[in-house]
């Protein structure tokens, strides 16, 4: 059994967070509140300021009282003298040291070694400008925007092409219900098996990350029910994280297509994935600017026969 220290007491069996002395964490954690203080006035946190300070920043008692938590306590916290801080604690004094949510889940990892359960993210109508330019950038080159829900929040003409006009509609509107409850995309995924299984494990990672979002239980609970695969492997416990691979795709019409797909997070946002595919092999590279070419000149011909005569 490994020894942890605590105070400057050798403590066996503790093995939080290994490797790492706790005198180590707690001199940082206390290191960082002092940093964290220091940059705010009084006026910041809505606290009058009396007297002279010799000092910039927050007292001591002033964050205490803001977090609700005693001065005493406080006092031993940023001096490395109490044990890991409560979650509910931790977050008291985010909101009354005005932390980011990077600085809050920093705070989280140093006093307790573990990151904290993260609020409910923003669900954006789509995805920036700058995001959407970068998509219509790749024209042959199908790629999308996924949240963490697997809801696609935007997709460019390529990935139109190549997974058909329904994609980012309907069941198409989010790709974990289109791989694993439509059976046209079930066959043409010669490599669903691997698919799935990632997406299973990166659906539970999620869950795990955002326990109170209703879409992704609402997700998850339909997936439960209309696949035997996916609530066989859900419980199971699989969890993953998709990053990137190679699957075989076989398209009607441009048939078998190898293709490397990267998952990356979106510019500005933590919450969104950019996901884009690659052809892999000459033969593939040509079968898909050939449907993406065809698939532009059906949208260019039905552009010009929606011009109503002059």
């Amino acid at each position: 059994m490994g020894q942890k220290l605590r105070g400057d007491v050798a403590v066996p069996g503790d093995s939080s967070n290994p490797g790492i002395p706790r005198t180590t964490r707690q001199s940082t954690l206390g290191e960082f509140l002092t940093a964290m203080r220091g940059r705010l006035a009084p006026e910041d946190v809505g606290l009058r300021s009396v007297g002279r300070r010799r000092t910039p920043g927050l007292r001591r008692q002033e964050v205490a009282e803001l977090a609700a938590v005693s001065i005493d306590w406080y006092i031993r916290l940023e001096q490395g003298r109490v044990g890991a801080p409560g979650s509910a604690v931790l977050d008291a004094l985010a909101e009354a040291l005005r932390l980011s949510p990077v600085e809050r889940e920093y705070l989280h990892l140093t006093a307790r070694g573990e990151a904290p359960p993260r609020p409910l993210p923003d669900r954006p109508e789509g995805v920036s400008t700058s995001l959407r330019a970068l998509l219509d950038g790749m024209p042959t080159l199908p790629a999308y925007v996924l949240d963490h829900s697997f809801d696609v929040l935007a997709h460019n003409a390529a990935a139109t092409a190549m997974f058909g006009d329904g994609f980012g509609h309907g069941t198409g509107a989010n790709a974990a219900l289109l791989l694993f409850l439509d059976g046209a995309t079930r066959r043409s995924q010669l490599s669903w098996e691997q698919i799935a299984r990632e997406t299973v494990g990166a659906l539970r990672a999620n869950a795990a990350k955002y326990p109170d979002d209703p879409r992704l239980h609402a997700v998850i609970a339909r997936l439960r029910a209309g696949n035997r695969d996916f609530a066989t492997w859900w419980d199971d416990h699989t969890v993953g994280e998709r990053t990137s691979g190679v699957k075989r795709v076989a398209h009607p019409a441009a048939g078998v297509l190898t293709m490397a797909y990267d998952v990356l997070t979106a510019p500005g946002s933590a919450e969104q994935r950019l996901v884009v595919l690659t052809p892999v092999g000459a033969e593939t590279e040509q079968r898909l600017r050939a449907l993406v070419a065809a698939h532009s000149r059906r949208v260019a011909g039905a552009g010009v026969e929606a011009v109503p005569a002059g």
